[in-house]
């Protein structure tokens, strides 16, 4: 599943990042890197941008933008843990 495809304030945690190298490498320097999880907030009303929690701050993202970040959904314990 890719994080355009998230439903509000369901946890999933990063599996992968595609896409160019410069791409990825701001994403990460964001602290969007594997293994970390994160919510969607909301979304704006005609659908672009996202707006993200991960590790305590919010970030907005374009669609296409989270289309290339891979997730998985969290199970309840591992969300409380993180």
């Amino acid at each position: 599943m890719t994080l355009n495809e998230v439903p509000l304030r369901t946890p999933v945690q990063i599996d992968d990042i595609v896409g160019d190298r410069p791409f990825r490498r701001r994403l990460m320097e964001l602290g969007f890197l594997p293994g970390v999880s994160l919510q969607v907030l909301g979304i704006a009303p005609f659908g672009d941008p996202m707006d993200l929690e991960i590790r305590g701050c919010r970030f907005s993202l374009r669609k296409a933008e989270a289309a290339c970040i891979s997730v998985r959904h969290l199970q309840v314990h591992e969300a409380a843990a993180k």
